[in-house]
């Protein structure tokens, strides 16, 4: 079982990392194995930060051999992915909208299919425009054909579309806890979905 968290901020070790990590502990602690990525240093890297559409569908050609090319086989690879993001505008930030823009050829041979999908994000505000984010988070994924979860676990029904928090997040106790039911319900529905990845 493996859960990757995706960073998309531009700040390594600002809100959306404090959110995430409460999250990625949550999926530790539940026996998942956990990767974060942080795609700020993948574009950073990268000679064309931006797709570009070059062809359809997509050769991979430009980010062959790069840094992009390892993160994207490592989602290629996972269970579920915990995607996270500022708010900007109401809306994720440029950096996590071009992470996924260049993850085509993924959609192309259907490696997220079936993956299950949470989203996070932290606003400036109490409502700071986080469930736009969040709900702008699930439509990439279902664009990719994951299974997207909200925030609901038995009885311990944190939220409606995954974790949303306020800035500074490690005081957001309201925050965290919505990371922390999100994740375990992340591993919940990857374990009980196993099945349909295994043809990936």
């Amino acid at each position: 079982m493996l859960i990757v968290g995706i960073n998309g901020s531009p700040r390594r070790e600002g809100n959306t990392a404090v959110l995430l990590k409460t999250a990625m502990a949550t999926a530790a602690a539940e026996g998942a194995a956990t990767e974060v990525v942080f795609v700020a240093e993948i574009l950073a890297s990268l000679k064309t930060p931006f797709c570009r559409a070059c062809e359809t569908p997509c050769p991979a050609k430009c980010y062959r051999g790069t840094l992009l090319e390892e993160t994207l086989g490592l989602l290629a690879r996972a269970d579920g992915l915990l995607v996270a993001s500022p708010v900007y505008f109401g809306e994720i930030s440029g950096q996590l909208k071009s992470f996924w823009d260049l993850s085509r050829r993924l959609r192309t041979d259907k490696k997220l299919l079936n993956v299950v999908g949470g989203a996070l994000s932290v606003g400036a505000a109490r409502f700071g425009g986080q469930e736009t984010t969040l709900k702008a988070i699930h439509n990439m994924m279902l664009i990719q054909g994951m299974i997207v979860v909200g925030n609901g676990h038995g009885n311990n029904d944190a939220g409606h579309f995954g974790a949303p928090a306020q800035q500074p997040a490690e005081e957001d106790e309201n925050g965290l806890k919505r990371a922390h039911v999100l994740a375990k319900r992340v591993v919940q529905v990857a374990r009980a979905t196993a099945g349909l990845r295994s043809s990936r």
